[in-house]
């Protein structure tokens, strides 16, 4: 079995320790021994980012330009290859993955423009003879730190701006699924970066990651995954007085009322079951009015029943596995929970058997539920959603906001009105009207607010808010 070591300074290194790396689709296939670091090691990534410092910061916008097109053009070519290792290690469908493989590699050529558009301002002083120039530096060091459900296409969404901005690099990829990250990492080895300015270290988020957030030369810490975690970083970042961002739950809504589409308003349920409902913006609260209630799920539950569970490498197959065993027994905690406070499950919900070992569960539906109950306060991260009737617009708005959460909501209703008023008091950072809560463009701003994300955007122009730092000078001539 092969060993895959961390990247540091321009260097492959191993570690004392290496992690096996299994197909959630199969567990008797082993993709791989992954390297686990330790604070030294960290500290080693960390003492080489700050080296390459002044030399990447110095590098000119064509430089950053070139390194990004670089690792856009090796992803897309090898886009089918990579996205299959993203499938097979995951367990998303194999369509998913390829598509996580082309997002990054687009993801990775917007930077690219992104690094000749870092643009400043000129103003006028006040005060007479003088010039103000606005312009915008580097952060310095930042630390990624990123999750298993995406692990191609959120490592790339950070890595590209941090870079396109002449940041230095040290990537903590999720343990559960570092392959893709380590692909990532190879290419970008031989795009023409200078030794240290990315780095990639693997390992457990209780002794890498917390190393990472808690060393003194990393300026910054990029987040993506529980608020539990989001909360502890936050901490640890104050402590020392660095930036941080931070991108944690969800349990968004999608209110249908009794004017929408049927088909629409399926698909847009439908697309919280996608990357087996593990996404943080995946519609798990279904706010329905009582006026299309029972079509709704019938029609909803007919087309659960009908999604082939299988391998994640079958081209048949329309969900995959669950990532791993700790998160199948919290999908069934949750579902047995529910159970037991009064809701019915209409379908799902059980174990699936398959040729080959692995985490398989029938996607889940719950009705009869109320806003109260847990299945509908905290984010389950499974194929599970939650039907909640209500009376009208007025209540299911209520309902859709009534979470501690807000990264997205949806609407599904023929009624320009309701879609109009829903975008405006809608409290979530993303709102979709007929179309499903799912992220965002790689050109627009990520994120949410309330207990889901703090700290500036992600993607887009809007990801220069946290990889740089403004400065304001004044020129006497």
């Amino acid at each position: 079995m092969k060993t895959y070591p961390n990247y540091i300074g321009g260097e492959w290194l191993a570690a004392s320790d290496a992690r096996p790396n299994f197909n959630p689709s199969d567990l008797g296939d082993c993709i791989g021994d992954y390297a686990e670091s330790d604070a030294a090691t960290v500290a080693q990534a960390a003492e080489a980012a700050a080296a390459a410092r002044p030399r990447w910061a110095a590098a000119t916008v064509q430089d950053r330009a070139n390194v990004l097109d670089t690792v856009a053009d090796e992803l897309f070519r090898r886009k089918d290859e990579i996205g299959t290792l993203v499938s097979r290690e995951e367990g998303k469908t194999l369509a998913e993955g390829t598509g996580e493989a082309l997002r990054a590699a687009q993801i990775f050529r917007f930077y690219a423009g992104e690094a000749v558009r870092n643009a400043g301002e000129a103003l006028g002083s006040l005060r007479a003879g003088l010039d103000i120039e606005v312009t915008r530096e580097p952060l310095g060091v930042v630390g990624l730190v990123t999750p298993w459900n995406f692990q191609l296409g959120i490592p790339a969404w950070k890595i590209a701006p941090a870079l396109a901005y002449g940041n230095c690099v040290v990537h903590k990829p999720a343990e559960l699924t570092p392959g893709s990250a380590w692909v990532l990492a190879e290419i970008i080895s031989r795009a023409g970066l200078p030794p240290g300015a990315f780095n990639l270290v693997m390992g457990a988020g209780a002794r890498a990651g917390q190393a990472l957030v808690d060393h003194p030369l990393v300026d910054g810490i990029s987040f993506t995954g529980s608020v539990a975690v989001g909360e502890k970083i936050a901490a640890s970042a104050v402590r020392r007085m660095a930036r941080f961002q931070l991108e944690m739950g969800g349990k968004n809504p999608l209110v249908v009322l009794d004017d929408a589409d049927l088909d629409t308003a399926l698909e847009c349920a439908l697309a919280a079951y996608t990357v087996t409902g593990q996404r943080c913006t995946a519609s798990t609260r279904l706010v329905v009015m009582q006026g299309i209630h029972d079509r709704f799920v019938k029609a909803l539950t007919e087309r659960l029943r009908a999604i082939r569970v299988g391998h994640a490498l079958d081209p048949a197959t329309q969900m995959g596995p669950v990532v791993d065993e700790n998160q199948l027994a919290k999908d069934l905690r949750y579902i047995e929970g529910a159970v037991r406070e009064g809701a019915r499950l209409v379908t799902g919900g059980t174990l699936v058997e398959r040729p080959q070992r692995g985490h398989y569960l029938a996607p889940a539906l719950f009705t009869e539920t109320t806003p109260q109950m847990r299945i509908n306060r905290e984010e389950v991260f499974g194929p599970v959603t939650a039907v909640i009737r209500v009376r009208d617009y007025e209540e299911a708005l209520a309902v859709a906001n009534d979470t501690e959460f807000g990264l997205a909501a949806g609407i599904c209703t023929a009624s320009l009105k309701h879609a109009r008023h829903f975008l405006r008091n809608a409290q979530a950072g993303m709102v979709m009207v007929n179309a499903p809560t799912g992220g965002a463009d790689y050109h627009v701003p990520f994120g949410g607010r309330k207990r889901s994300s703090y700290g500036p955007r992600e993607q887009g122009s809007y990801a220069r808010d946290f990889h740089t730092i403004v400065k304001t000078g004044y020129l006497r001539a």
